[in-house]
């Protein structure tokens, strides 16, 4: 019963340190990456395309992202979407290559998002330690002594023993759960400060 418990807990823990990670990707950084743009929309002959669907993009250090869009009747529709986006990026054109730089940070707004970070992190904090205790919750229902009661009773009551261990378990999970949302947070501030 405690195992499966476990991986309940276990499941939930995962799923949390992945909603983290994909929400700090969100976050804008210093570094450039290609998920920045890759779905923005672009008007491309009266429909609605992501510019991964009209071109190859790549990363051009320190802080660019180049585009080498595939028909080059599509260069013009794909600035413009990029422009479009209010994501703070100058484009410019050469050919079938855009490229789209990003500012650097300010402090101000560096802060800002240093903030963002903290708060996401603290909210994922929060959801681990709720499940944390709904684990406990479970395991204590099912605890108690096996002695006394009725036989199908005692059957499904956990010893002492086995309590403390589930728990000591499940500790250990929600410590490696913490451990990466620290590992986290701490490379996207590192990133902020680039």
């Amino acid at each position: 019963m405690q195992e499966q418990f476990l991986k309940e807990l276990d499941t939930h823990l995962k799923a949390i340190s992945g909603k983290l990670s994909e929400e700090l990707r969100a976050i804008r950084g210093n570094r450039p990456s290609v998920e920045m743009i890759e779905d923005v929309k672009v008007n491309y002959y009266d429909q609605e395309m992501p510019i991964k669907q009209l071109g190859s993009l790549s990363i051009l250090p320190p802080r660019g992202i180049q585009v080498n869009v595939w028909d080059k009747n599509a260069v013009g529709a794909v600035t413009k979407a990029i422009e479009n986006s209010k994501r703070g990026f100058s484009v410019s054109s050469d050919g079938n290559n855009i490229i789209a730089s990003i500012p650097p940070l300010m402090a101000e707004r560096r802060e800002e998002l240093s903030k963002l970070v903290k708060k996401t992190a603290e909210n994922s904090r929060i959801q681990v330690r709720h499940h944390r205790d709904e684990f406990i919750k479970k395991l204590s229902a099912k605890g108690g002594s096996a002695s006394g009661g009725k036989d199908g009773e005692a059957k499904n009551k956990l010893t002492e023993d086995e309590v403390f261990k589930a728990k000591e378990k499940a500790q250990k999970n929600v410590d490696a759960a913490n451990k990466q949302i620290e590992d986290l947070v701490g490379s996207k501030l590192k990133e902020l400060e680039e």
